[in-house]
């Protein structure tokens, strides 16, 4: 069971959406022959984080929850590989690409802060019973 009255309350899935708007409104200068290709990838990558931790958030397991989340994570780290590449190939600049780079590793450390969250509750729901 969470302890926040809803999913729109978690901090972590907030900046999970705000990520996925930031990686739409900048794929949208990529050019078009990327569409099917590196458009594609990052967008599905970007919106997995926040589906992901919004499934877990769902589930009524700590377990489940806390698969979702690493899910999440995979999906954080993929679309920083897909943002490396849109870097490489001169899509984005250094700056743009730092500025979404800080933001996802920001997003990283407070998805790893909530799954730890979880397990305590988990181990402290284990201890009271």
């Amino acid at each position: 069971m969470n302890s926040l009255s809803s999913l729109s309350d978690l901090i972590v899935w907030q900046r999970a959406r705000v990520i996925r708007k930031n990686i739409s409104l900048l794929t949208k200068s990529f050019p078009k022959d990327e569409k099917y290709r590196l458009i594609d990838q990052i967008l599905r990558s970007s919106r997995s984080i926040a589906a992901n931790i919004a499934e877990g958030y769902g589930r009524f397991h700590y377990k489940e929850n806390i698969h979702f989340c690493l899910l999440a994570r995979g999906s954080l780290t993929e679309t920083l590989e897909h943002l490396c590449c849109a870097h490489d190939e001169g899509y984005i600049s250094t700056d743009q690409f730092n500025e979404h780079s800080n933001n996802i590793q920001k997003c990283h450390k407070m998805l790893n802060a909530y799954i730890r969250s979880i397990g305590k509750k988990k181990l402290q729901m284990t201890i009271d019973q």
